[in-house]
């Protein structure tokens, strides 16, 4: 069969010889023939196919890790690999609109609070059904949110969520005195850390965390405790765990389907510890608006119920002391392996 020479295949895909160069070195994309006095490369036209959907995954922005992964699935499995990049891809870039709407807002003096909102809420922790005690924080009020998940006893989850208690009220004011976004978040990361630093040095744990600012949320997170939006009927996870297993399937070193089942999933690559950690928390801003609803919650919900689930119980139970009740319920009816922090909250006109 005829061969094509580097030049003619990277017309007919799609990709530069350059690239091809490198696809060859990463074992991605081998040429058919290589020969073995001049080195050049030759391409058979079968192989055209998998170049063009390298080209096509490389143009959405996918690592080339996770390329390589993709090309060696199934169709199908193909697919939902896909599907699962994206949505992460759809959650980072609706989280970064928020912020540059508010930003632009802040730069042109245009931003203005039409409606006064707060925060209906409930939160509860439970032991669960296997674990001694109850190392795990759950706390709501009017403007908060917030759960965290301690290991080495309970100093540091107590710590940090006390640390957004006392946060200076001047940042949540409707028209913050604040120099604007920036500074709210740099105060809000700073806060929680040094909030745990009075922690003793084997005691950490995860956060996730809402603050109501006027219109906006500003959400702190670090660990793999969960924070989801439902908001017009659809369930939305908006943070990224800081674990292992997640960071395995960023760089497409596991399918997501295997993340829930690998041994090594619990373990943790950024916390929040006493003087010896230097972890820095992720800190965002997002529009509130009415009708959302939130849930926080720790691993103790997260790995034991599926996310339908979760979608189910809190888009048919109105009441958010209830719906907090619920979840405990279905984690615990799934052996309720870990302890369990659940806050849940409306956005609702003061």
């Amino acid at each position: 069969m005829d061969r094509l020479t580097i030049g003619a295949f990277a017309r007919a895909c799609g990709l530069t010889p350059k690239a091809l160069r490198i696809y060859d070195e990463l074992g991605l994309l081998r040429p058919a023939e290589v020969d073995p006095l001049s080195g050049y490369r030759f391409y058979a036209p079968e192989q055209l196919e998998r170049a063009r959907l390298v080209a096509h995954l490389r143009r959405i922005g996918l690592p080339l890790a996770r390329i390589q992964q993709v090309c060696e699935l199934t169709p199908v499995q193909a697919a939902a690999e896909l599907g699962a990049y994206w949505d992460g891809v759809l959650a980072d870039t609706a989280a970064r609109q928020d912020l540059v709407t508010l930003l632009l807002g802040h730069l042109t003096g245009s931003t203005r609070m039409t409606t006064t909102l707060r925060l209906r809420y409930a939160a509860r922790t439970d032991r669960g059904l296997v674990r001694a005690h109850n190392e795990d924080t759950a706390y709501a009020d009017g403007s908060l949110l917030a759960v965290a998940d301690g290991f080495g006893g309970p100093q540091a989850a107590g710590a940090a969520v006390e640390a957004l208690k006392r946060f200076p009220s001047r940042h949540l004011e409707p028209e913050p005195t604040a120099a604007g976004p920036g500074e709210l978040l740099n105060a809000l990361a700073e806060a929680v850390r040094a909030g745990v630093d009075a922690a003793p040095g084997e005691a950490g744990t995860t956060l996730t965390a809402l603050l109501l600012a006027g219109s906006r949320l500003a959400l702190v997170h670090i660990g793999d405790s969960r924070a989801y939006l439902l908001r017009d009927g659809e369930l939305f996870q908006i943070t990224h765990d800081h674990t292992l297993v997640q960071a395995m399937v960023d760089e497409g070193r596991i399918a997501a389907a295997e993340a829930a089942s690998h041994p090594q999933r619990a373990m943790l690559l950024r916390a929040l510890t006493g003087p010896a950690g230097e972890a820095r928390p992720d800190v965002s801003l997002h529009s509130a608006r009415l009708g959302d609803r939130y849930l926080l919650c720790s691993d103790g919900l997260s790995t034991v119920v599926a996310q339908d689930r979760l979608h189910t119980a809190l888009s048919t139970i109105a009441d958010p002391d209830q719906a907090v009740q619920q979840l405990i319920t279905l984690a615990n009816r799934a052996g309720g392996p870990d302890n369990i922090a659940c806050a849940v909250a409306d956005v609702v006109a003061a």
